[in-house]
C-alpha cells in the first residue's frame, strides 16, 4: 500500500469539511437574524431609552434604582 499522499486524498475532503464546519461556528456574526444574538440587559434597554428621549432624568434614575435592587438579591 502507498500512504504517502494519505491527506491528499478523501481525507483531504473532510479536512476542507471541518476546516469549513468550525469556520461556520465560531466566525458567523451575531447580528444576522436567526443566528446567535446577545440578548439585551433590562438595564441596557432603560439606558437606549434613555438616551432616545423617552425618560426624563428623575424616571431614568427611579427605574434604575429598582433595577440596581433588583439585581443585587440572590436568585433563589
Amino acid at each position: 500500500m502507498f500512504y504517502s499522499n494519505y491527506y491528499w486524498g478523501m481525507h483531504f475532503v473532510w479536512w476542507l469539511v471541518w476546516v469549513s464546519l468550525l469556520f461556520w461556528i465560531f466566525v458567523t456574526p451575531y447580528d444576522i437574524p436567526g443566528q446567535r444574538r446577545k440578548k439585551d440587559s433590562p438595564l441596557d434597554i432603560l439606558k437606549q431609552r434613555f438616551a432616545a428621549g423617552q425618560l426624563t432624568n428623575e424616571e431614568y434614575q427611579q427605574k434604575k434604582k429598582i433595577l440596581d435592587s433588583d439585581m443585587v438579591k440572590p436568585a433563589l
